[in-house]
């Protein structure tokens, strides 16, 4: 704002040391001060600022003020005003579209070329402020628009700020609702199931209670990761675990797993799509059977989970309850995957399917898990699709 006040009072400052050299009154001094500080302070105050106005009717008013404050004084001033227009050159590319703005800007040239013409009948004079006002108008609109961008920049570096501290609070409860959610739902399951064996079979309670302090300390090192923006997750792991803490819950369980080493980034993703499968399992239904089917073909990898879906109590509403499934979507969309859901009377199916492609998901290890790097340290929160009840794809937060 400085380098454009004193350039914008510079020109100003010029016109009025031209109209100080003319044989004119005090009068007439004050009413060209009037105008030069008029037209400066618009230049400053309302074309400066990207305000949304200026192709408003209040704009065009301004403009033809502007205009009239320009051509007007020449009446009275003569050769000695010639030079100011390049104000309403510069303006007149700010406000109108883009061809009638230069042919508006060519006449105001030409008529101030004109003008010298008819005051001096000098061809390099005419050429000179021809030149002149073409400078003038080109360096009034660049300064003005850049003061304009300034601002847009400043206000648009406040809003990434904040979207980025926005994205962090969303990987961070999402991957707590991922990564905790299975552990504490596997503790809860299976210190009800040491309270069943204390008295029956105090020896399987032991081996019970041995597993919950190995899922507690998984839960703690889970806990430690979310804070520090990645965690990996072994596919194998999880199916072991899988199978173990279904089958503590007594669901009969069947896995069928046929893969090979598998990038980091999609063990991590079907990882975490078993996992909350499992949790969804535990938490909200009265399943006696469950299928894990693990497949990788040349392009991609598939996990498809399916149990016979007995809800437990009254149907949900259908807005609540899906924070897990908008957090598999996104996880699967990020790398180029997808995320199905069929949910039948007695059947319930989560098949997620992701790509063995490399080049599209490049994330760097100091990245959430599985997620691709933002060039701001933070990972995106893509708006994800998933399949609601009756099996139509709906987009993320809609009911």
């Amino acid at each position: 704002m400085g380098v454009v006040t004193a350039v914008f009072a510079s020109i100003s400052l010029i016109g009025f040391i031209h109209v100080m050299f003319l044989p004119v009154g005090p009068l007439a001094i004050g009413l060209s001060f009037t105008c030069i500080a008029v037209l400066m302070a618009m230049q400053m105050l309302w074309y400066g600022r990207d305000n949304g106005r200026l192709r408003t009717p209040l704009g065009y008013g301004v403009l033809a003020t502007q205009a009239a404050l320009v051509y007007l004084p020449i009446l009275a001033f003569g050769q000695a005003w010639v030079g100011m227009p390049g104000f309403l050159a510069g303006s007149v590319l700010l406000v109108l579209r883009a061809v009638t703005a230069w042919v508006t800007f060519a006449l105001i040239v030409a008529s101030m070329a004109l003008a010298q013409w008819l005051f001096t009948h000098a061809p390099i004079d005419m050429l000179y402020t021809a030149i002149s006002t073409v400078t003038t108008g080109l360096v009034v609109y660049g300064l003005s628009r850049l003061t304009a961008l300034v601002v847009e920049v400043q206000e648009s570096r406040a809003e990434i700020a904040r979207m980025a501290v926005l994205r962090e609070r969303l990987r961070f409860a999402r991957d707590l609702h991922d990564l905790l959610g299975y552990s504490l739902s596997a503790i809860s399951l299976k210190i009800e199931l040491v309270h069943r064996l204390m008295e029956k079979s105090p020896q399987e309670a032991s081996d019970q209670l041995l597993e919950i302090l190995e899922i507690s300390r998984v839960a703690l090192s889970d806990a430690r990761t979310v804070a520090s923006g990645y965690r990996e997750l072994s596919l194998e792991e999880e199916c072991r675990s899988a199978v173990s803490v279904l089958s503590a819950a007594d669901i009969q369980v069947r896995l069928d797993s046929d893969h090979l080493d598998l990038p980091v980034q999609v063990s991590t993703v079907l990882a975490t799509v078993l996992r909350e499968g499992v949790t969804n399992i535990l938490r909200h239904t009265k399943a006696k059977r469950c299928d894990i089917t693990i497949r990788q073909t040349q392009d991609d990898a598939w996990i498809e989970i399916v149990n016979d879906d007995q809800a437990v109590g009254p149907p949900r509403d259908p807005g609540s309850g899906r924070n897990g499934l908008r957090n598999l979507s996104a996880r699967a969309q990020e790398i180029g995957g997808s995320l199905t859901v069929d949910r039948q009377p007695d059947l319930f199916r989560l098949c997620a399917k992701v790509p063995l492609r490399l080049e599209r998901h490049g994330a760097s290890r100091s990245q959430p898990a599985g997620l691709p790097g933002d060039p701001d340290g933070v990972d995106a929160v893509a708006g994800g699709e998933f399949v609601d009840d009756r099996g139509q794809v709906v987009a993320d937060g809609a009911d």
